[in-house]
């Protein structure tokens, strides 16, 4: 094991992963809910482990080269962030008790859609897993990359599943109504924030 290069792949990966985004807030209401976290947090790792490999071995320097792949992928993505805000905001106007304690629990199937769309739908995964990660690992010698790619696996694993495990351990207070309400719109926030920063950068490669 090369431990400097592991040590930038996990500072970096920690740096990229860690603020809140899509696919953070999709993990912590599964966990706040208790539903499929454990799985929700491995589909986001194993995504994650895939990414990072392609940009890391090549993929990155592709997708920059792209633009139009770019676009579909930034166009979509912000779609899916628009729908995904004003859902959290439709949730905060809803009457009565708070999904988590109304019995009312997302299926299987839709827990799946949800966080591969959070995951695929979202340009900021690949701009940081395949472009970021990938330029700065690509940049390391042939023996160096592994290491550097496991440490940023590392990352993403130690953080997915402590956010997972933190908020169903939390769940009591976090599934308080007026906790939910608060959360639901602040992510909701985020969502259109995020989309607008999309927006503004699409525009920004027009010019």
């Amino acid at each position: 094991m090369y431990w400097f290069p592991w040590i930038q792949g996990f500072t970096l990966g920690a740096g990229l992963i860690i603020p809140i985004g899509a696919q953070n807030a999709f993990v912590l209401n599964q966990g706040m809910r208790r539903q499929y976290h454990i799985l929700v947090a491995s589909i986001c790792s194993l995504f994650d482990v895939l990414l990072i490999s392609l940009g890391v071995f090549g993929g990155g320097a592709a997708l920059q080269s792209h633009g139009v792949l770019y676009w579909g992928i930034s166009l979509a993505g912000m779609v899916f962030l628009l729908l995904y805000g004003a859902h959290c905001w439709r949730r905060v106007f809803q009457q009565g008790q708070s999904v988590a304690l109304n019995g009312r629990e997302r299926g299987l199937k839709a827990v799946i859609i949800g966080v591969l769309a959070v995951t695929l739908l979202n340009p900021q995964v690949y701009i940081e897993t395949v472009m970021i990660m990938g330029s700065v690992g690509g940049g390391f010698a042939e023996r160096d990359k592994w290491a550097f790619a496991l440490g940023c696996f590392s990352a993403s694993l130690l953080w997915f599943f402590t956010l997972a495990l933190a908020a169903a351990r939390m769940s009591a207070w976090l599934s308080r109504p007026w906790v939910q309400k608060t959360m639901d719109g602040a992510i909701g926030t985020l969502m259109w924030l995020l989309a607008a920063k999309l927006a503004l950068g699409l525009g920004e490669s027009l010019l």
